[in-house]
C-alpha cells in the first residue's frame, strides 16, 4: 500500500470516529426520557456499587494483568483505556437477553457514561506513567463529541418527541456504519497488528473482559435482574469514549486496533452469557 493512500484511509478511519460516536450519542439522547434514566437510580446503595466495580476495580484488574502479562505499549494504553471508560450504549440490548431489569440498565449506562467524562481525564495521566497525556484536552473531547450531542439529544426529546422519533433510526443506521467501515479499515491498514495480538496479549484481553464481568455479578446484590445488568454493564466497556481518548491523543494505530478487536471480542463473549443468564433467569 502506498504511504498516499495509507495516509487517505487513515483520516477516514479518524472521521468514521467521529461519526460513529457523536452519532451514536445523539441517537441515545434522542431514545430516552429523564425518568428513564433517573428512577433507577434512586437507590444509592446501588449505585455506589456499580460505581465501586466500574471504576474501581476494573481499572485494579486492567493494572493487575499488565503487572503479569508482557503487552506492547499501544495494546498496554489501549486496555488503561478501555479500563477507565465505562457505560457502553448497546447495554440495554444485552439486558434485554438476560433477561435484566432494564429501566436500572438505561439508568446505569448514563451514570457510568457521565462518570466516565469525569473519572477519565483525572485517573488516565496515573496510570500511563511515563506517557504524556493532556488531562484537560482529553476532558474537552469527551464533553464535545459526547456530553453535548447526547445532551442535544436529550433535549429534542423532550421538546420535540415526534422529531426525536423520526430522527432516531437514521442517525443510528449512520453511526452503526460508521463503525462498520471503521472496523474495516483498521483491518485493512494494521492486519499485522492484529495478528500480534494472538498470544499472549489476546489472552490478557480475555481476562481482562473476564474479569471485568465477573466484578459486576459480584457486586450485584440479591436481585437476579440487577445482578444480571451489573455484570454485563461492567464487563462492557465504553468504546466510544476509549476511541474519542485515543483518536485524539495518541498517534499509536495499535491502540485504535486494540480497541477494536476487545470490543469485538467482548461481544463474542458477552453475547453468549447474556444468553445463558438469561436462561437462568
Amino acid at each position: 500500500m502506498s504511504p498516499e493512500l495509507a495516509q487517505t484511509l487513515t483520516l477516514v478511519a479518524r472521521i468514521s470516529i467521529l461519526v460513529f460516536v457523536v452519532g451514536s450519542m445523539f441517537a441515545l439522547g434522542l431514545s430516552l426520557t429523564m425518568p428513564q434514566i433517573v428512577q433507577p437510580l434512586k437507590d444509592r446503595r446501588r449505585v455506589a456499587l456499580a460505581l465501586l466495580a466500574n471504576f474501581v476495580l476494573v481499572p485494579a484488574i486492567a493494572y493487575g494483568i499488565l503487572l503479569v502479562i508482557p503487552m506492547d505499549e499501544g495494546v498496554r494504553i489501549g486496555l488503561i483505556l478501555l479500563a477507565t471508560a465505562a457505560g457502553a450504549p448497546f447495554l440495554p440490548k444485552l439486558a434485554e437477553v438476560a433477561r435484566g431489569d432494564i429501566a436500572f440498565s438505561v439508568g446505569l449506562m448514563l451514570l457510568l457514561m457521565v462518570g466516565t467524562i469525569v473519572y477519565l481525564p483525572l485517573v488516565l495521566p496515573y496510570m500511563l506513567q511515563g506517557v504524556e497525556v493532556n488531562a484537560a484536552k482529553i476532558a474537552q473531547s469527551l464533553v464535545i463529541l459526547m456530553m453535548i450531542p447526547l445532551a442535544l439529544g436529550l433535549f429534542l426529546r423532550a421538546r420535540f418527541e415526534g422529531l426525536a422519533r423520526k430522527w432516531q433510526s437514521p442517525i443510528v443506521k449512520l453511526s452503526n456504519l460508521a463503525l462498520v467501515l471503521l472496523t474495516m479499515l483498521l483491518v485493512v491498514l494494521n492486519f499485522k497488528n492484529i495478528l500480534s495480538m494472538i498470544g499472549m496479549e489476546g489472552v490478557g484481553v480475555v481476562l481482562f473482559l473476564v474479569g471485568a464481568l465477573l466484578a459486576g455479578l459480584v457486586l450485584g446484590g440479591r436481585s437476579v435482574a440487577v445482578r444480571n445488568v451489573m455484570g454485563l454493564g461492567t464487563g462492557q466497556r465504553n468504546i466510544s469514549a476509549a476511541l474519542v481518548v485515543a483518536g485524539q491523543n495518541f498517534d499509536d494505530p495499535k491502540i485504535l486496533v486494540t480497541l477494536v478487536v476487545t470490543a469485538i471480542v467482548g461481544l463474542l463473549i458477552l453475547m453468549p452469557v447474556a444468553a445463558w443468564l438469561g436462561k437462568r433467569s
